[in-house]
């Protein structure tokens, strides 16, 4: 029995140095004061985009939690007042599923802000369905959304340069595909029938994010934008709640010793929005507050500028 104990002990040290160690991952280090600048956070009313709205609060800046859901908005806009001690936090609806919400969000907000320093697309989602363009969801909420968003800000991200885009993917973006003939054909980036077919679209999605990236930052050369995209790691999520009493002991288990809550989870997305000197890696892709390489279908020129150029498209920029 004695042997049996110290072996369990000895299992519980290894995953708590395991979590310490490789889960926790690095802090953002940036001590950057944001007095006087202005950050848009998208999807911010839950999760990560929360604690990233919660820190650039705590910081000094002006932040605008762009969210669906107003009742959901409100909530997190009362906490993150209520936590940070800040007058400087608005709730401004946005759905990245209605092309509509999205320009009525960037006229509004271009008309009451006069600045915009930070604009960090946050949001995303795992759902099947249509947006209200009939955009595949995945599709259209975590690429196509954020596209237009960026472009219709983008003029005065310039102004207020140097600014900076950060745009949360996923490692999932490594086996993620871009199919134009069904983007095409059904203006989604694939045709589900199984929950395989939908979490591989899920990949496709974040692969559009890194993609995305990689062109915008070829286009805002010269000017004093620069733009990351980046994975915040294994979340920790509400994954046992419809589960019975031992699997949720389970899940309790593994989500303690190898998942990020929220707050550590937000650290590589403020070091992207916020540390000093990387300005040069625009463009890059982010892990860990480390810049990373990505397989060559996330960087490659053609498949970046024929995705931006169908955005431009589906999206009436073009």
């Amino acid at each position: 029995m004695c042997g049996f104990i110290l072996i369990v002990f000895a299992l519980a040290a290894v995953a708590y140095m395991f979590h310490d160690i490789v889960v926790k991952g690095k802090r953002c280090k940036s001590n950057a004061n944001l007095n006087g600048k202005t950050a848009i956070v998208t999807g911010s009313n839950t999760g990560i985009g929360k604690a990233t709205a919660i820190e650039l609060a705590k910081r000094g800046a002006r932040v605008i939690l762009a969210c669906r859901s107003k009742q959901r908005g409100e909530a997190a806009l009362e906490d993150v007042r209520r936590v940070t001690g800040s007058t400087q936090v608005l709730f401004m609806q946005l759905d990245l599923g209605s092309l509509k919400s999205v320009r009525n969000f960037a006229e509004t907000f271009l008309k009451t802000e006069s600045r915009l320093d930070i604009l960090i697309n946050n949001a995303g989602l795992y759902m099947q369905g249509r947006t209200e363009d009939g955009f595949g969801m995945m599709f259209g909420v975590n690429h196509l959304g954020h596209f237009l968003l960026t472009n219709l800000l983008l003029d005065r991200l310039k102004e207020c340069g140097p600014s900076r885009i950060v745009n949360v993917s996923s490692s999932a973006h490594n086996v993620g595909n871009v199919n134009f003939d069904c983007l095409n054909t059904h203006k989604d980036l694939g045709v589900a029938t199984s929950t395989r077919d939908a979490l591989q679209m899920y990949c496709d999605s974040k692969l559009c994010n890194v993609l995305f990236t990689h062109e915008l930052a070829k286009r805002l050369e010269g000017t004093k934008v620069t733009c990351y995209s980046l994975h915040p790691g294994a979340i920790s999520t509400d994954l046992k709640r419809n589960a019975g009493s031992i699997l949720q002991f389970s899940l309790t288990f593994v989500s303690v010793f190898f998942f990020k809550d929220a707050e550590q989870g937000s650290q590589t997305t403020l070091h992207c929005a916020l540390q000093e000197g990387i300005e040069h890696l625009s463009g890059r892709y982010f892990s860990n507050c480390t810049v990373r390489d990505v397989f060559a279908r996330a960087k490659d020129d053609a498949t970046a500028k024929k995705l931006w150029e169908l955005s431009e498209r589906m999206s009436g920029l073009a």
